[in-house]
């Protein structure tokens, strides 16, 4: 089968090797498509906290056909860009027709984040107000998207029109330039303040949105996808009664192995009922996951991207 395999830090080459085998309690899934995220060019350039030894595969998120025909999306952790993967029978979950390939497999992470962060997490209720930070992303679409099927109010804020665009026609309410400012656009847009602010990107916007939460606002870190992990002044966590609210999701799903299939099978009714739309991936072929990774640590891909192996 075709793969690609980090052989050394920093680079990835497509090239034949071995297919996988089942093991016990596992199932192997043919791979239509590979779901791309930020972590997995954190994984090929050794930045991640979790170091695989080389080579590995690597590729997080996959959505294929197991030996019997059934279509199934899994969060396989590594080995997803190839076309082939095993994993445990536990981890593969049937797609409900409402979906094809390639949304499934760029599905249930950052589907999965939003809402565990947004309901579980800061406690989103109906009618309040919420800015997403990198709204254009896939991260960002995706939580615009569940905020607003938890009866939200959406302010997306992102780096270029395009992505603004993006962000409103996954049903953000209003749009902002991240180049603006922030503050003064959050507070005017929102009466006051927002109530909860959604920040996969950290660095320069981080205090900004922090200072643009009203009375017992909340702000949510998800991740740090500009690069900089930002310093927060807490006299303005302090003042107004904010709170500061962490959120790994990909930590707690692990060791919530039941409770996360609870959510993801929550989340795919949500879609089969149409209460979420995921917004269809850019498509590319597996030849061109070293440029994909490139984008995606350059922040130059709007919504996801899908591997076609």
């Amino acid at each position: 089968m075709r793969a690609a395999i980090c052989e050394e830090l920093g680079s990835v080459v497509v090239r034949d090797t071995a297919p996988p085998t089942a093991g016990p309690g596992q199932v192997l899934i043919t791979v239509e498509a590979a779901g791309v995220n930020y972590v997995d060019a954190l994984f090929v350039q050794g930045r991640y906290q979790i170091k695989p030894p080389v080579p590995f595969i690597p590729g997080g998120e996959v959505a294929g056909t197991l030996p019997s025909g059934e279509r199934v999306l899994a969060m396989c952790g590594l080995g997803g860009f190839a076309g082939r993967v095993a994993v445990p029978a536990a981890s593969a979950v049937p797609i409900p027709d409402e979906l094809d390939f390639a949304r499934a497999a760029t599905f249930t992470q950052s589907y999965c984040t939003a809402l565990f962060s947004l309901r579980d997490r800061a406690n989103l209720r109906a009618g309040e107000t919420v800015l997403v930070l990198g709204a254009g992303g896939g991260v960002g679409l995706a939580a615009v998207q569940v905020a607003k099927a938890l009866g939200a109010r959406v302010l997306a804020a992102a780096s270029t029109p395009e992505k603004q665009e993006a962000a409103r026609e996954a049903g953000a309410d209003a749009a902002v330039g991240s180049g603006e400012d922030l503050k003064a656009a959050a507070r005017a847009w929102s009466d006051g303040g927002v109530d909860l602010v959604y920040d996969p990107v950290g660095g320069a916007l981080a205090e900004p949105a922090l200072r643009s939460l009203r009375e017992l606002g909340r702000y949510v870190v998800i991740g740090f996808a500009s690069g900089d992990i930002p310093c927060l002044p807490l006299n303005q966590v302090l003042l107004r009664n904010r709170a500061v609210v962490g959120v790994d999701w990909g930590a707690w799903s692990l060791r919530n192995p039941v409770d996360q299939r609870a959510q993801l099978e929550e989340l795919l009714a949500m879609v089969a009922k149409g209460d979420l739309s995921p917004v269809p991936p850019r498509t590319a072929p597996l030849a061109s996951v070293a440029e994909v990774l490139d984008d995606l640590l350059n922040r130059r891909v709007v919504g996801k991207v899908a591997l076609l192996p």
